[in-house]
């Protein structure tokens, strides 16, 4: 018997792990769902749009592996990583709060202290809120995922990273279907703001939830204090000498990550401009912005409930995955499940029937159960105790670098795909969608190159 072994999850233990990330997936579902409406609305073209959502891959590339390195050598009575997953979620919650008040917040400033400010004003300070809550998710999400080989079991690692993979699903699944299910049963139209504050406090109860539940190992803080601090660089080596294949899996993320935010950033312009043939809004006259108001809500609505379905999908798959991975491999699982998505990707570039685009987003869900757990299950095969908070967040340089791609070329490439139409100017939305499906097929291919590490089951203690 292991003197620091880990006792076995129950199946009530890992729901109340996982219940924080369904709160950071809620709220980070609002920001993907309703970002793009808020900041057209206040003037951002495609590209502007995408160079917003920069936020998200710089603050992770910057935060996530500072944090995570911190959290490996925070000591504190709440633990090591509790103080940052409850702390990132108070700061997010403040954000969602503030991002879709924008205008409301910039004229109150301007009349309080009687300036001037330019008419960007409100757009700038949205942009600012959306790189906050971004630095803020990143804060809690390195930390959390670094509690999985913290206290699971390692023969527990891919199941955990499912009910992480559960969670998200059924986060993303409330967060798309509050507002067009009260709309769809009760004739009320939940407003922007009321479901960004939604979202902070899903947000905030779920993640307090998880930190009162969920004790972390003394006997690992124990150990990690007798090891050296660690610079960024020499974190860098140690992290690709744990295995050749952590390279493998590290071009996997990086390519996988480009074709997962080809969606996710622009599904919804592209459910509002391609599939509901709305013209661009972002330089108009306020006059067609309001002859606009139903379709993009229509849109808006629409992208609501095929994230919903896309996330349902991902909720219902999560656990089954975990046990299939844990039966036929990680390595097995994933490729099938990228393929799924890839497949899915080309067929909503190929199409704007609302019924079959929705059903193209269900089959992606797959591949964003597997996305979201197994990547992470293959790498903690290899992580050294006590560096598992720097481990993860370098890993995450290969989620978040990629986005920056995506901000920048794919919008650039949208941006000049303009073309004319009897009611305005529009974009090929739908290119992103043949660009994502090329990057999930060669991210298959790095996929399928990797060689396991097969572990042995921990004893319990007794």
């Amino acid at each position: 018997m292991e003197e620091n072994a880990l006792k076995k999850f129950t199946t009530a233990k890992f729901i109340s792990f996982a219940l924080g990330f369904f709160g950071l997936q809620f709220a980070w579902q609002m920001r993907i769902i309703l970002s793009g409406p808020v900041t057209e609305e206040l003037g951002a073209s495609p590209l502007l749009f995408g160079l917003i959502w920069l936020a998200g891959p710089f603050t992770g590339m910057v935060v996530q592996p500072l944090i995570g390195a911190l959290s490996d050598k925070t000591r504190t009575v709440f633990g090591r990583r509790r103080p940052y997953l409850l702390g990132g979620a108070l700061l997010s919650a403040l954000a969602l709060w503030a991002l879709p008040n924008s205008s409301p917040i910039t004229n109150w400033f301007a009349s309080v202290f009687h300036i001037q400010l330019p008419v960007w004003s409100a757009l700038l300070f949205a942009a600012v809120m959306i790189w906050i809550l971004d630095a803020c998710v990143n804060i809690a999400q390195g930390p959390y995922r670094a509690l999985v080989p913290d206290v699971v079991p390692q023969e527990q690692h891919s199941i955990a990273n499912s009910y992480i993979s559960l969670a998200i699903g059924l986060g993303s699944v409330f967060a798309a279907g509050v507002a067009p299910f009260l709309k769809w049963a009760f004739n009320f139209e939940m407003s922007i703001p009321a479901q960004f504050i939604m979202a902070a406090i899903a947000f905030s109860l779920g993640m307090l939830w998880t930190c009162i539940t969920i004790k972390e190992h003394n006997s690992i803080q124990e150990k990690t204090t007798q090891e050296e601090k660690l610079n960024i660089i020499q974190s860098l080596k140690d992290f690709f000498g744990l295995s050749p294949e952590v390279a493998k899996i590290c071009w996997m993320q990086f390519f996988t990550w480009i074709g997962t935010m080809c969606m996710m950033i622009y599904f919804t312009q592209y459910s509002v401009h391609t599939v509901f043939a709305v013209p661009d809004l972002s330089d108009v006259h306020e006059t067609m912005k309001t002859a606009f108001d139903s379709a993009v809500l229509a849109g808006t609505n629409f992208s609501s409930i095929c994230f919903a379905l896309f996330n349902l999908v991902c909720f219902l798959v999560a656990i089954p995955i975990g046990i299939l991975s844990v039966k036929f491999g990680n390595k097995k699982v994933h490729v099938i499940s990228m393929l799924s998505m890839a497949l899915a990707y080309v067929g909503m570039g190929l199409t704007i029937n609302p019924k079959l685009v929705a059903l193209f987003m269900g089959i992606a869900g797959i591949g964003w159960a597997s996305i979201s757990a197994l990547p992470f299950a293959m790498l903690s095969q290899f992580i050294k105790p006590g560096t598992e908070g720097s481990v993860m967040g370098i890993f995450n340089i290969f989620i978040a670098g990629p986005q920056v791609f995506v901000c920048t070329l794919v919008s650039w490439i949208i941006n000049k795909c303009m073309f004319i139409t009897d009611i305005g100017v529009n974009y090929h939305w739908e290119y992103t969608f043949f660009i994502g499906a090329v990057c999930l097929l060669v991210a298959t291919i790095f996929a399928s190159q990797i060689h396991e590490k097969i572990s042995e089951p921990h004893e319990e203690q007794g």
